[in-house]
């Protein structure tokens, strides 16, 4: 691994409006709350809780922000919608910010893919992959290396290594208190994105006030801890 070619890469998603989905879609997204819920003030508050989440679902969300850093350059980019606004692009300690369409940033992506062999993650296999893979397809664009395949490293697919550090971590899942980025940043010394006060859960609320660029930065800061806590994995605990 030590000679591959390795990118990190990290997206950023929003879900649609709710209030806008249409009345078959809404009835299949809460049925399952209506039923479990015991009394009215239960089902507003899950009501609640699935309108924030529909970002986590390549069929009621989208990518908003993609990133991708050359592990070994530390040069990379983040692709990042910004509708309504026309920016130019921002270069940052080496990453490169520039404003594409969800679909530019997709094809942008698989192209990039070609020249990689290692694709490094975090959470990457329940999160990032799926939802760039399944946004692809809904756009019309075939994934140019399958990313989800061999989920545990001694499956070395030549081609297409992806290292979840997630699973790598916690030792696919073995850990009792699994952590996410932020804390195994904080363990290892990493300057966190999150310790400049935006969390994932901030995406939205950021997409909708329009501050799109706050987002991109946000997923360079992603990238950057990716990359640190991968360097840390590989010299300490990559067998």
């Amino acid at each position: 691994m030590a000679s591959s070619n390795k990118l990190i890469l990290d997206i950023e998603t929003v879900g649609e409006d709710f209030d806008g989905l249409d009345h078959a879609t809404q009835d299949n997204l809460t049925r399952w709350i209506k039923r479990e819920s015991d009394d009215e003030e239960d089902y507003k508050r899950a009501l609640e809780e699935l309108k924030s989440g529909l970002g986590f679902s390549p069929l009621t969300g989208e990518i908003v922000a993609l990133g991708v850093l050359d592990f070994h350059k530390n040069e990379g980019g983040v692709y990042y919608q910004a509708p309504g606004q026309k920016n130019g692009e921002l270069k940052e300690e080496g990453i490169l910010l520039k404003q594409m369409a969800e679909d530019e940033m997709l094809r942008k992506f698989w192209e990039l893919a070609e020249r990689y062999q290692v694709f490094v993650t975090f959470n990457g296999r329940s999160f990032d992959i799926p939802f760039l893979m399944i946004r692809s397809a809904i756009h019309g664009i075939r994934p140019t290396k399958d990313l989800m395949r061999g989920r545990y490293l001694y499956q070395n697919n030549p081609e297409a290594l992806h290292i979840d550090l997630y699973e790598q971590l916690t030792f696919y899942g073995a850990m009792r208190r699994k952590g996410g980025l932020h804390l195994w940043a904080r363990a290892f010394g990493i300057p966190s994105p999150k310790s400049g006060g935006t969390a994932g859960d901030d995406v939205g609320p950021l997409f909708k006030k329009k501050k799109f660029l706050d987002i991109a930065k946000y997923n360079a800061g992603d990238l950057r801890a990716t990359r640190e806590l991968y360097a840390r994995w590989e010299q300490f605990l990559s067998f």
